[in-house]
């Protein structure tokens, strides 16, 4: 049963976290705002636009982000100001254990590891696509598509070849696609190029040689200067891959995962690395806070100011820690999975021997 006490580590913990939230991103909003005021007005953003579709949408994806290391910063701090109030010796004298004095912490980690679930997987994604599209539209440069030699499977027994795709005006120059039926080729069809052509939602193939082969091996061929057909692709997928995925719910986002593996996409590693953050970062809460409690609840030369120094350091180890796993992962030989979870299993030890060692 939650008891007062309970309720007031809770209260503690929800309110300097969220108080911690609010200030960062107030800071950073003030700060961004002031670093993209010239684009704003270089390229006529609309004041509405401004407000309603990149900060409302930047605040949450901000938030979120930086959720697990306020999650510790907030632990550390107020659990640091109640030893140092004796308010940790009171309690653990009164006869309640830390095993029990844990239970209130790991509410409040369960109800922040929750939203920041709920906020990556269902709601931070849509509100990623206006963003995104505002950064585009009025920040960022467009994106450029500097991939060579560019092979897809886009569906069995069907495969595509480009040697380069121009994003800009939706062209691919030495195109060709390949059919077949087991393991043997039925058609190939070869051309200068192709173009999008966005009035018919249709490809259009210039400069075209196809080669037919029947059962018996006998070919028949076929040229032209151009013609429109339907693909089973679209130029949307030679984009920018990182803003794609991260404007996926988690539903989209395995659907996306199953295609593009069919594909034989290069990029896949990312798009499962970007699956794999969003379960670890919310049960990186359980984590950190074990680890916050069982650094402050002693009291140690120096105060409040390097239990926090104690803290900034783990949680800033914890994060680079995880960015050097998921290069290795994008570029490596590196299991997606193991990159993500690897930190938090790392973190997982020193939180159960700084709680073995923590004051009982």
């Amino acid at each position: 049963m939650i008891k007062k006490l309970d309720l007031y580590i809770i209260r503690k913990f929800l309110g300097t976290f969220f108080f911690a939230i609010l200030l960062i991103i107030t800071i950073s909003v003030v700060f961004d705002f002031s670093e993209h005021i010239d684009e704003f007005i270089e390229k006529d953003a609309p004041f509405s636009a401004v407000i309603f579709d990149y900060y409302l949408n930047f605040i949450p994806y901000f938030a979120n982000l930086f959720s697990a290391l306020f999650t510790f910063i907030a632990v550390i701090f107020f659990t640091s100001k109640m030893a140092y109030n004796s308010e940790i010796i009171a309690i653990l004298s009164s006869g309640i254990s830390f095993r029990r004095m844990l239970f209130p912490y790991f509410i409040s980690a369960l109800i922040i590891g929750s939203m920041s679930f709920a906020l990556s997987n269902y709601i931070i994604p849509p509100a990623n696509k206006k963003r995104i599209e505002f950064t585009m539209k009025y920040i960022k440069n467009k994106f450029v598509n500097k991939e060579k030699n560019i092979h897809r499977q886009i569906k069995p027994g069907e495969y595509i070849y480009m040697r380069n795709w121009e994003n800009s005006n939706k062209v691919g120059y030495k195109f060709s696609i390949e059919k077949f039926e087991g393991k043997r080729l039925v058609s190939k069809l070869t051309s200068r190029r192709i173009v999008w052509n966005s009035d018919k939602n249709k490809w259009k193939i210039n400069d075209y040689f196809i080669r037919n082969i029947d059962i018996e091996g006998n070919e028949t061929f076929e040229k032209g200067k151009a013609k429109d057909t339907t693909l089973n692709f679209l130029p949307k997928e030679f984009g920018s891959k990182k803003y794609v995925v991260e404007a996926m719910t988690l539903p989209q986002l395995n659907d996306y995962i199953e295609q593009q593996t069919m594909r034989g996409d290069s990029n896949i590693n990312a798009y499962k690395i970007e699956k794999y953050k969003r379960f670890s970062n919310a049960f990186s809460a359980f984590i950190l806070t074990l680890i916050g409690v069982s650094l402050a609840s002693r009291k140690i030369r120096g105060g409040i100011g390097l239990h926090l120094g104690l803290g900034l350091l783990l949680s800033f180890s914890f994060i680079l820690f995880m960015q050097i796993t998921v290069v290795f992962a994008t570029n490596g030989s590196m299991s997606p999975m193991l990159a993500v979870w690897l930190p938090n299993i790392i973190f997982a030890f020193i939180a159960g021997f700084l709680y073995r060692v923590a004051p009982k």
